[in-house]
This record gives C-alpha cells, sequence and structure tokens, in this order.
C-alpha cells in the first residue's frame, strides 16, 4: 500500500516536464537587468523638428556643446545634411581617474530628404544657444507637369 501514486490528470499534456524546472533555472534573473528598448535600436545624434509653410522649411535641431565653427549644413535639391564635429579636450591631470564618460567626441550628422526641392541660394542658418535654426526656402518652379499617356 506504500506504492501510491497521485493522478495528475495533465500530466499526459504536458510532454516537456522534466524540461521545465531547467527551463526556469535558465532563465531565472534574465529579466532582472534593468533593459531598454532604446538601447537596441542607434539613436540619432540630435533631435530635428521639420515644420513647413506656405514659402519655406523650418528646421529646428538641438545641437548643445558645439561651437558654430563646428557646425556644417549642406543642401542639395531636397537633401538636407548636418553635421557637426567636436574634439577632445587633451588636458588631463595627473591623479584624477575618470569614473563615468558619457560625453562624445568626434563627428555626428543628420541627413534627410524633404518633400520639395529647396532654393539653396537663400537657405539661413543660425546657430544660439544649443539650437541652429535653418530656414530653407522652397523652389518657385517646381510645379507638377501632367504628362498625358499614349
Amino acid at each position: 500500500m506504500t506504492d501510491i501514486a497521485r493522478f495528475n490528470p495533465l500530466k499526459g499534456l504536458t510532454r516537456i516536464d522534466p524540461l521545465t524546472r531547467d527551463m526556469d533555472e535558465l532563465f531565472q534573473g534574465f529579466f532582472m537587468k534593468p533593459f531598454s528598448w532604446n538601447q537596441m535600436t542607434t539613436p540619432n545624434p540630435f533631435p530635428i523638428d521639420v515644420t513647413e509653410n506656405d514659402g519655406a522649411y523650418i528646421v529646428r535641431a538641438e545641437i548643445p556643446g558645439f561651437k558654430k565653427e563646428d557646425i556644417q549644413v549642406s543642401v542639395h535639391g531636397d537633401q538636407v545634411t548636418v553635421s557637426a564635429e567636436t574634439q577632445k579636450e587633451k588636458e588631463e591631470k595627473k591623479g584624477d581617474q575618470v569614473i563615468l564618460r558619457e560625453c562624445t567626441y568626434g563627428r555626428q550628422y543628420r541627413s534627410f530628404t524633404l518633400p520639395q526641392m529647396v532654393d539653396d541660394t537663400k537657405t539661413t542658418a543660425k546657430y544660439e544657444n544649443g539650437v541652429l535654426k535653418l530656414t530653407l526656402p522652397k523652389k518657385g518652379d517646381s510645379t507638377m507637369k501632367k504628362i498625358a499617356v499614349q
């Protein structure tokens, strides 16, 4: 009478029952680490806002920590590229130990395409308090031409 087994009605349905404990141990604590989906994607180097009015596109780019001499803007048709470069300062004091370094050095750029051609001769750029403001006037001769199908 000592060999009585308890009846489990779900035993036949769980085919990987012996692995359940091993799988639980394998993933135990896996999701306990702080994790962000943003870490998996490459972030944009600096955020931009693009707005449009009747005659121009207005671009606002937040590029803090740069000098205006280090920022370059190029316009080619409907393609706009904004780039900024900063150099690492060589000054390090003897005996100082770096605990955390998040400041980036090097070149950052952002390129985007506008829906319409831009008049690059009338484009203006102003950099003040870490914000670059571009005024990109639309080209006047960008009317759509309909072509008859024969």
